[in-house]
Parts: structure tokens; sequence; C-alpha cells
């Protein structure tokens, strides 16, 4: 069985988000894509601290398509250094968890 993921990564508006959420679930490198409004973000960036509006991308996939997923967020991000972290889904519905698999697989 195909081992689920949950990948967290930001973009600056609406607009990105929607265009990179439809964009991995067409390509089926992502099952879901959540797209969370009303983030600030904090961070230091080239030495001076930053306060931003973004969106949140909540992204369902796998880790067999998780390297497909990086490539094409890095494609699609207008950020110079994208968000991307993945984390492991250890449990879940049995069912959800298998639509995920099969949503990714390339058909």
């Amino acid at each position: 069985m195909a081992t689920p993921l949950l990948c967290l990564s930001t973009c600056p508006d609406a607009q990105t988000a929607e265009r990179i959420a439809r964009t991995l679930v067409e390509e089926r490198v992502a099952a879901c894509v959540n797209r969370v409004e009303g983030v600030t973000s904090t961070y230091r960036w080239q030495g001076r601290i930053q306060n931003d509006a973004e969106v949140m991308l909540l992204i369902k996939t796998t880790r067999e398509r998780f390297p497909r997923l990086r490539e094409r967020l890095l494609e699609l991000s207008p950020y110079t250094m994208p968000e991307l972290v993945a984390l492991d889904i250890t449990d879940g519905s049995p069912a959800y968890l298998d639509w995920i698999a099969r949503e990714t697989t390339t058909p």
C-alpha cells in the first residue's frame, strides 16, 4: 500500500493557491488540497523579520508521488524558496487513505 503524506505549503494569495491546488490534483500529484486563507506568517528573510498574509495549502499525497509534487511546487510557486514540509500520516480512515492512493495513481 502507498504511504500517505500530508504536505504543508504556503502561497501569497488565493489566486495562486487555487492555481497550484487545481494543477496538483489535475496531474494526480495530490488527491486533495485544502486552501486555508487568513494565515499570517512571521519569519526572518534576508536579515529582516517579515509578517505576511498567506494561504496555507494542506496537500494529501503519497510518498511515491512526493518527488513529483516537490518538482511541480517549485515550478508553480512564485516564491524564491517555497515552503514544503511532508508529514507521514501514520493512521486514519482506511477508506480515505485508500482513496488518496487511488487518486494519486496515474491511470
